[in-house]
């Protein structure tokens, strides 16, 4: 008897301790609460590669929801109180997640630190205080309309993965560490980006992981089991559907292409100085060399690639160049490198960041111009406007880059194709699928040097692979400093060369499977499935406030 009354005891104590996170959010006022939800954004940041601990999720959007309610509890009576309220929780929260998972784009104003260092701190702050606005904005509405009872786990995963939506589309879009990426680092449970896409994943990241919340409600005894069984579906749903991808849908066989992915590692800094043009170029040409040295097969594919902006120097008009490069793959190679192109019109010249395919014998036989440029790097919004105040952008360039016109594949002699994606394209994913044939690989090509050995490259290399598995496609990359590397049609890495390792990658090129869900309807699945949860909501909320009357 006196250890079952001490059992009691502690069950009762634990119990007691649980229950300080949701009574401190539920409590919180003033700074105390946006204190809370800063807190709860830095830590979510953890979920985010390279760390890839999505569990941290279970605890800060759980206190998101007792945030809220105890915000819709003391705001109980105005609307404008529950929209500032619901607004500054997810403000906060975003700031925090932001801030923490997008600090090292400061890296890149300190290459050129003589002209861009005094902006860092401007950057690596006003990037969260704008990001910020899309979660604030998403818990405003939430909070207006916040339901009763575990109804509200369903109002949050909707808002935020609605969110995730719409910063990725909005001003040229910017999908970077939406939440759908925390289960990048867990290849079982990634597998559902085929069917729903990363936008529909962190609709399932949401839901699963704030589920907890509904377990400390005291009443609501029917739906809060509904809404932990329906997370618990999702949860185990994913993790069977994403066995029986890896291991039950059988591997397409690898191509008959062999890949050579050249990893130069050059120093950002170093890159664009004049007196490195030609060590540049001879490094490039070395490593090139070693990477087809004594393969003389007949009836072989092979594939050289360069990554982005390779030379610092418009290749197509340099015929030394274009010689030695030829004299390098001598009929035993085509040849994909990025590359800066300029083409006169009216008068002046245009520079695209484009990617080259060259046959065997050295000619060009294809160009991609980068249809998605990067703000502020690649070229200036409002250009005239900036450059008066002192800005300009960050890319070393003859001028600033033109946008081309579409993504579309380009084929090589034998008939395979590949769809390129110039740098931070690969974080797109309507961009990761073209109009007309379905084509054999992902090509992507970086230059991630302006982040060094940051949580930038690693969390690249992850987005981009997700692509693989949306599209049913293998992905190969080549980055300057890395991350480079190859990943065959589920997702999983079947070679790499790290950050700033110096080297080749040798890969054959994996097979590509049928044409998945997702590759077939976009986000449409998405979409649909936001709308089905608004009237789920709606369904509930009827539910019970006719109960109540």
């Amino acid at each position: 008897m006196i250890f079952q009354f001490e059992s009691r005891v502690d069950m009762l104590r634990m119990m007691a301790a649980l229950q300080v996170l949701p009574n401190t959010c539920l409590l919180a006022w003033g700074w105390r609460r946006r204190g809370l939800a800063l807190g709860a954004g830095l830590l979510s940041a953890l979920a985010m590669p390279p760390y890839g601990v999505w569990l941290v999720l279970a605890l800060t959007l759980p206190a998101l929801v007792w945030l809220l309610d105890g915000a819709v509890e003391q705001g109980k009576e105005g609307a404008r109180q529950r929209w500032v309220a619901g607004f500054s929780i997810g403000w906060w929260f975003g700031f925090g997640y932001f801030l923490a998972g997008l600090w090292w784009i400061g890296s890149a104003f300190l290459v050129d630190g003589d002209r861009f260092a005094w902006m860092m701190p401007f950057a690596v702050l006003a990037m969260p205080v704008g990001l910020a606005l899309f979660p604030a904005l998403a818990l405003a509405i939430a909070a207006r309309f916040w339901p009763e009872g575990p109804a509200r786990v369903l109002a949050l995963a909707l808002v935020l993965s609605g969110a995730d939506y719409v910063r990725g589309h909005v001003l040229t879009g910017f999908p970077w560490n939406i939440f759908g990426y925390a289960f990048s680092e867990t290849l079982i449970l990634a597998q559902a980006a085929s069917v729903v896409g990363v936008y529909g994943l962190g609709l399932l990241v949401t839901l699963i992981l704030a589920a907890p919340a509904v377990a400390f409600d005291a009443n609501a005894r029917v739906q809060k089991l509904a809404i932990i069984g329906l997370s618990s579906v999702c949860l185990v749903g994913s993790l069977l559907f994403g066995a029986i991808r890896l291991v039950v849908l059988e591997d397409p066989q690898d191509t008959a292409t062999e890949l050579r992915i050249v990893q130069p590692a050059i120093p950002q800094a170093e890159k664009w100085l004049p007196e490195n043009r030609d060590s540049i170029f001879e490094r490039y040409i070395s490593l090139s060399e070693q990477a087809l040295e004594g393969d003389d097969r007949d009836g072989v594919e092979r594939l050289l690639i360069w990554p982005e902006s390779a030379v610092p120097f418009l290749l197509t008009v340099s015929p030394e160049a274009i010689v030695r490069i030829a004299g390098v793959v001598e009929g035993r190679s085509s040849f994909v490198t990025g590359a800066i192109r300029g083409e006169e019109a009216g008068g002046q010249t245009e520079y695209f960041n484009s990617v080259y395919l060259f046959d065997s014998d050295g000619t060009v036989q294809d160009v991609y111009d980068k249809v998605h440029l990067v703000p502020f790097g690649e070229y200036l919004p409002l250009e005239d406007l900036l450059n008066t105040l002192g800005l300009r952008a960050l890319v070393t360039a003859p001028g600033a880059f033109q946008a081309g016109f579409r993504g579309r594949p380009l084929t090589l002699s034998s008939g395979t194709a590949f769809l390129p994606l110039i740098c931070y394209e690969a974080i797109f994913p309507g961009l990761a699928s073209a109009e007309g044939p379905r084509p054999d690989f992902l090509l992507n090509v970086t230059n991630d040097a302006w982040f060094g050995d940051t949580a930038g490259p690693y969390q690249h290399v992850s987005q981009s692979a997700i692509r693989a598995i949306e599209q049913g496609l293998p992905l190969v990359r080549a980055a300057n400093t890395g991350v480079s590397a190859v990943f065959d049609a589920k997702g999983r890495e079947v070679g790499i060369l790290p950050v700033n390792i110096r080297g080749i990658l040798l890969n054959r090129l994996p097979g590509k499977l049928s044409e998945t869900i997702y590759g077939k309807y976009g986000d449409k699945i998405f979409l649909i499935t936001q709308f089905l949860i608004l009237i789920l909501i709606l369904f509930l909320r009827y539910n019970r406030t006719s109960r109540q009357n």
